[in-house]
């Protein structure tokens, strides 16, 4: 569970008192098990304020039927002044509504926890490894990228506000076919700096004007050297050095989003140590490795299709529904048998394993998921490992697909996107939907000022809470706790939303949703701007009243703290709170 200073926090506590007492008395048997009470805002907000199933899952151990432990319960709960009324429900599920007092506590804790509010020590003691982006190094980051690295920046995030120890990842496949392309695409660079008419870029290479400055740089360092020289002496140098710059490259764009990594691992030096070779012997000693034949694929006759003995990884031991080969019939590694060496090395420093993958992977999901089980089986502890899909994102411009940007030859740019509409406006539009749900991005769309535009209402939802804080103190007046106690319902209304934050970062981190934290922020600044404007209905709704400065203070008081909550929550998002619109 989360701190004691949160509200849900302290009432499961009470709860957990009063089911204290019951054994003292003999009235439940001593040492039962309390791990599946819940504590939780009832399905219908009408119901009350929090709903226990204390009853419902304790009385079987405790050899009576749900309702009468129930009333046993709610005699104890009725006592606590902090608890106005306990009423039960159906088979016995316990509604309690509190004593306004409780939520003018709430209000104060938010204030003595500031940036901390929220927080919790959910994940403590566990290290999470997050793998997201790995973008092949061959290019600027695209638009493409850019959904997966928000996502997997704000969960990053997220788990490490809930407690957990979080390591930033990013997988840079530099062993593949694509870098000797880039190789090739670079050394055209290089003719070209050289003076050489290049024409067209042949089909196959790298078309973009990304590669020039490498080109030049090595027409700078080596002059013509290698201009007549054969492939086999520049292509492993120009490899090297295209994929420093490419990496350089990346990492500046990911910068623009707020986003930088704790790991670069690269699959060409994970092969160089060896550590496929020590994954296949390990698996091989657990037969878990065989060598055989593979089935010819569906549709292939005898005749185009050559049978050849591989080893295979035993993936259909864990659910697959055949068995991989990790290396090919030249003896190089397959992708899977790469990945698979690659996970086996984060395994081995982490509780935890999550990939951020585009929806295009979904094919590897199976094989990988079946190689970490067996991983696991290996470490003697399983190793939970989960992959995000993400899907891909639409740009559109008023409603009609994008043209193309020039710079990186045929793609948008994360730095084209940022430098127009900056980077709070993508990073948090990227977590307005599910990460599995298709995503439209319309540039027009995304800078509205407008209620259909998440990001500009939660910010205005702030701006005018800053705003409202500056006017006041240019007419003299402050903040204040000191008569909280003269919030009406309205308010309170606002601070029983506002008190939902700890729970849904405890929710969201166990779900691995950080779009949970965009939502809750929406729902936040929705309620927030609606008592607002009834100000504009009402004057004596108004937060600034110049003739009763005791409830102004109340009021700007709510309204700080409501502040701080949009704020922690934007921050778990990467985006920053803006102080006027």
């Amino acid at each position: 569970m989360s701190d004691m200073h949160t509200l849900y926090a302290a009432f499961a506590a009470k709860i957990a008192a009063a089911l204290a007492a019951l054994e003292k008395e003999a009235q439940l048997p001593a040492g039962i098990s309390h791990a599946a009470v819940s504590v939780e805002p009832p399905r219908d907000p009408s119901h009350g304020d929090l709903a226990t199933n204390a009853a419902m899952v304790l009385a079987k151990q405790a050899a009576t039927n749900p309702r009468a432990l129930a009333e046993k319960i709610v005699e104890k709960l009725s006592a606590d002044p902090a608890i106005e009324s306990a009423d039960i429900a159906g088979p016995g599920f316990i509604n309690l509504r509190l004593a306004d007092e409780s939520w003018r506590e709430e209000l104060r804790a938010i204030a003595a926890l500031g940036a901390d509010y929220g927080r919790s020590t959910l994940g403590t003691g566990r290290t999470v490894n997050i793998e997201y982006v790995s973008a092949n190094p061959t290019g600027p980051m695209h638009m493409g990228h850019c959904r997966g690295a928000v996502v997997g920046d704000a969960l990053a995030a997220l788990l490490e506000f809930a407690g957990h120890d979080v390591v930033r990842e990013y997988y840079v496949n530099d062993a593949g076919a694509q870098v000797d392309v880039l190789a090739e695409s670079v050394y055209l660079r290089y003719s070209e700096a050289l003076g050489v008419a290049i024409g067209e870029i042949p089909p196959g290479l790298y078309p973009g004007e990304y590669l020039k400055p490498i080109g030049q740089a090595l027409a700078g360092e080596y002059g013509d050297k290698y201009l007549e020289a054969p492939a086999s002496e520049w292509r492993g140098l120009f490899r090297k050095r295209a994929v420093a710059e490419m990496m350089a490259l990346i990492r500046a764009d990911l910068a623009l989003l707020g986003i930088h990594h704790d790991v670069f691992s690269s699959e060409a030096e994970l092969q160089a140590a060896g550590k496929p070779d020590q994954a296949e012997a390990w698996l091989r000693q657990h037969d878990l490795v065989y060598d055989g034949v593979l089935e010819a694929p569906k549709g292939k006759t005898l005749e185009d299709w050559e049978p050849v003995e591989l080893p295979l990884f035993r993936s259909t031991r864990f659910g697959d529904d055949q068995d991989r080969p990790i290396r090919k019939s030249d003896g190089s590694w397959t992708y899977f048998g790469a990945d698979l060496a690659y996970h086996m090395q984060k395994a081995g420093a982490a509780d935890e394993l999550i990939d951020i993958w585009g929806a295009d992977h979904a094919g590897t999901v199976k094989r990988i998921k079946a190689a970490v089980a067996a991983l696991s089986q290996g470490q003697g502890k399983p190793i939970p490992f989960d992959v995000k899909l993400v899907q891909m994102v639409q740009l559109l411009r008023g409603g009609e697909p994008v043209k193309m940007s020039k710079r990186s030859g045929n793609f948008v740019t994360i730095a084209d996107m940022v430098e127009e509409v900056g980077k709070d406006v993508v990073r948090f539009t990227m977590l307005t939907r599910k990460p599995e749900a298709q995503m439209d991005f319309d540039f027009a769309k995304v800078v509205e000022a407008s209620k259909d535009n998440p990001v500009f209402y939660v910010q205005y939802a702030h701006a005018r809470i800053r705003s409202t804080l500056r006017k006041a103190e240019a007419e003299g007046l402050a903040p204040s706790p000191a008569n909280v106690e003269r919030l009406g319902p309205d308010e309170l209304a606002l601070v029983k939303l506002a008190a939902q934050f700890p729970r849904t970062v405890e929710a969201a981190a166990q779900a691995r949703e950080p779009h949970r934290i965009a939502f809750f922020l929406y729902d936040l600044a929705a309620a927030f701007h609606a008592y607002w404007n009834m100000g504009n209905d009402d004057s004596g709704k108004r937060i600034i009243l110049a003739h009763d400065p005791e409830l102004t203070g109340a009021r700007l008081f709510l309204g700080q703290q409501i502040g701080q909550v949009i704020r922690n929550g934007l921050a778990l998002l990467g985006v920053e709170a803006v102080e006027e619109l």
